[in-house]
């Protein structure tokens, strides 16, 4: 008898888009009589777990299926298996499996949950179903412009670990962020729109695309800035612009390198100790013709985490009190022992209590952590 875990990959490879959960529960009941067997999708706002088939959404935090998203390991509870769908540590969900005669099959099955979530996103761009099925409500299409246009939502290498999050998810307009890393170095993009609807949304897809043209020309950062700038400029004329940090980090030394165009905030956190980084504010990206970006240093440490903040969390009100940034940092110090993700969760469901609603501005949090040099 083959590998059950080779046999998933073959079965997977083979299955139309749309039946990867089909052939996976096919697979299963024929070798070890698992009948039910479902993929619980995260939803857009981190806030539920949602079945691609029929049943209840999962949204209490102590759930089984949470504790496995949460802490990305398989839980095992009277004869339910509960494992993650993540990838390269882009978490899409948890696959529910029973019945399961004993822990000792959590290796393999966590095998096939991790194959299942290559290839849901080998697939994902050609098919709706699991965009359909991981969403509590209608995205605005402002919402669906900036969702599409995102890297993903978390990355991890051996060097580093990150996460970004929109809110408010089902109607965000221009605020949104950008990664991309090559081994040697992680970019990222930190976007705080401007306007409103969808022409906000057609801005910020302008200058991602403008800068993700600029970074994969091989030109600095500082380039990269001005030619996105020269970019919007021309379309707009000074009429709109928006503001950007651009963020690079040399993986090998730590050194980090930053363009602040405008821009939303970088806090380092250190130690346990909240350092707002004081920079260069430069012209937001689009608002004059020809401008010139200067780029500054810092020196990153081994467990130093970086978080990029939007204009939208420190301005958040709730009851005519805004947010600001001592409850910010107070947060921020609370999601030192959290991964990225979480952390990036975390905070944005504390401005969700504080506002005691969606978000009426945009709002975009990244995490970024720095473990040191690695081979």
């Amino acid at each position: 008898m083959s590998d059950p875990v080779d046999q998933a990959r073959t079965v997977l490879t083979a299955a139309p888009a749309d039946l990867l959960l089909s052939r996976i529960r096919e697979l299963l009941d024929q070798r070890y009589g698992m009948v039910e067997v479902d993929l619980l999708q995260v939803d857009y706002r981190l806030a539920a777990l949602l079945p691609l088939t029929a049943g209840e959404a999962v949204t209490e935090p102590g759930h089984p299926a949470w504790r496995c998203f949460d802490h990305q390991s398989p839980m095992y509870v009277e004869g339910t298996a509960y494992l993650p769908v993540s990838m390269r540590g882009e978490r899409r969900g948890v696959l529910r499996v029973r019945p399961v005669a004993g822990e000792s099959l959590l290796p393999e099955l966590a095998e096939i949950g991790t194959a299942l979530a290559h290839e849901l996103t080998a697939v994902d761009p050609g098919t709706d179903v699991y965009r359909i099925a991981r969403r509590t409500r209608r995205l605005t299409l402002a919402a669906e412009m900036q969702w599409e246009l995102l890297p993903g939502r978390s990355r991890i290498r051996p060097s580093f670990s990150l996460a970004g999050q929109l809110e408010p998810a089902y109607a965000v307009r221009g605020d949104s962020f950008d990664w991309s890393d090559d081994g040697d170095r992680v970019w990222t993009a930190t976007i705080n729109g401007m306007g409103s609807g969808v022409a906000a949304s057609m801005l910020t897809t302008l200058a991602t695309c403008a800068l993700r043209n600029a970074r994969r020309a091989g030109i600095s950062l500082a380039d990269q800035a001005a030619l996105a700038d020269q970019a919007i400029y021309a379309l707009h004329r000074g009429e709109q612009y928006l503001a950007t940090l651009l963020i690079e980090v040399d993986l090998h030394s730590g050194l980090l390198t930053a363009v602040d165009a405008g821009s939303p905030r970088l806090v380092l956190l250190r130690a346990g100790e909240v350092r707002v980084q004081s920079l260069e504010e430069q012209f937001p990206l689009g608002m004059f013709e020809g401008s010139h970006y200067r780029e500054q240093h810092l020196q990153l440490e081994p467990g130093d985490r970086l978080f990029m903040i939007s204009d939208g969390v420190l301005d958040a009100t709730g009851q005519e009190v805004r947010y600001g940034q001592s409850a910010l940092d107070r947060m921020l110090r609370r999601t030192a022992p959290m991964s990225p993700l979480d952390a990036v969760r975390a905070l944005l469901g504390d401005l969700r209590a504080f506002v005691s609603a969606d978000l009426t501005d945009d709002a975009v949090i990244v995490c970024l952590d720095w473990y040191g040099p690695q081979p």
